[in-house]
């Protein structure tokens, strides 16, 4: 695949904002390039320079966990950065088109929506699996992207990676493939892939199973040619330095973010049997995340009880194919608990 032939013309020869960083790398002895605050911060700790504009330590990090190249990896203000990037890199608006399965993350469709592209919605099977036919049909040549969430958001099961595979392989576009919460999932994600489909972009973050939400870090992987694309349509200075250096930090804990994983497992089944007691309750689906999408009686009536009592939960009951369904996310025992608690004291 050739990558021009998919990009939008008008960023082929685009000239990116660039700064003295991209001409020097490493330390020097002055800085008096960048118009900052040679006198230091009031925040103190010497943020009065400019982050690295390509968290090159970072990366590396990253690459080192995820056992892929430097080369391969994006750093976006979390996974929506991406999403949104790669939407304006290869769609033009009124002519392209991109791909989704409903019921699925919403941002595929609120970032196509803000870019004025259409978004194709392609149902799930009522099983939650990819309807793969219905979706090779739809495919054309103004097919630039096709998202696929897998563990899936909010159904919270993994998709076939057979249907994944032969999705990759009839596209004609890019096809980004969302693992939002692999760290879940029992199943292998795609990563070690990446070399063998060059039109496979991959989505993880650090807001979920690393649990820094509040620091908003989200990663794309895919060929260096697609990198570079993102690199170049970003702006200059995305990742915070102090987010880029708590992130450095946080990331040499990988054995706690284990720990803390295998709890939300062992919690998640927890939940999923202290709600199988709630007659209210009709179906809890099986889940690959933190979370469970679950059935009941008036759904949308629980939910705002709930609310009234302070418990907060997710409404999916308007939702395609998720009627009368709450999403739940895993939480410590005590909340839990007093989730089902609260749940208990509600009559319909």
């Amino acid at each position: 695949m050739k990558l021009e032939k998919i990009l939008r013309p008008h960023l082929i020869n685009l000239v990116p904002y660039s700064s003295a960083r991209d001409d020097f790398s490493g330390k020097a002895r002055i800085y008096l390039d960048a118009n900052e605050n040679a006198y230091g911060s009031t925040a103190g700790n010497l943020w009065n320079r400019y982050p690295d504009p390509y968290q090159k330590m970072l990366k590396e990090k990253i690459a080192s966990l995820k056992e892929v190249k430097t080369e391969q990896v994006f750093i976006g203000n979390g996974s929506d950065e991406p999403i949104d990037l790669l939407i304006r890199a290869f769609c033009i608006p009124g002519t392209d088109h991109l791909i989704s399965m409903p019921p699925t993350y919403g941002m595929y469709g609120v970032s196509s929506a803000i870019n004025q592209v259409e978004n194709v919605q392609i149902p799930l099977t009522s099983e939650y699996e990819l309807d793969v036919k219905a979706i090779l049909n739809k495919i054309n040549d103004h097919t630039k992207l096709i998202f696929i969430c897998s563990p899936n958001n909010p159904t919270g099961n993994s998709l076939d990676p057979e249907a994944i595979k032969a999705i990759i392989q009839s596209a004609r576009g890019l096809v980004v493939l969302d693992e939002a919460y692999i760290d879940y999932s029992s199943k292998v994600g795609f990563l070690n892939q990446l070399d063998r489909f060059p039109n496979l972009v991959i989505l993880h973050t650090l807001s979920k199973a690393w649990g820094m939400a509040a620091l908003r870090l989200g990663m794309a992987f895919a060929h260096k040619d697609i990198i570079t694309v993102l690199n170049k349509i970003k702006p200059p200075y995305n990742i915070s330095g102090p987010v880029q250096e708590m992130v450095l930090n946080a990331l040499q804990k990988n054995s706690q973010k284990e720990k803390i994983v295998k709890q939300t497992l062992r919690q998640r089944e927890i939940l999923k049997h202290m709600l199988l007691q709630d007659k209210k309750v009709i179906k809890v689906f099986p889940s690959d995340a933190n979370f469970l999408l679950v059935k009941l009686k008036n759904a949308n009536q629980i939910y705002r009880k709930l609310i009234d009592h302070e418990v907060i939960v997710r409404d999916r009951s308007r939702v395609m194919l998720c009627e009368d369904c709450l999403r739940i996310t895993v939480g410590t025992p005590e909340e839990n608990k007093e989730l089902v608690k609260e749940m208990g004291l509600i009559t319909n």
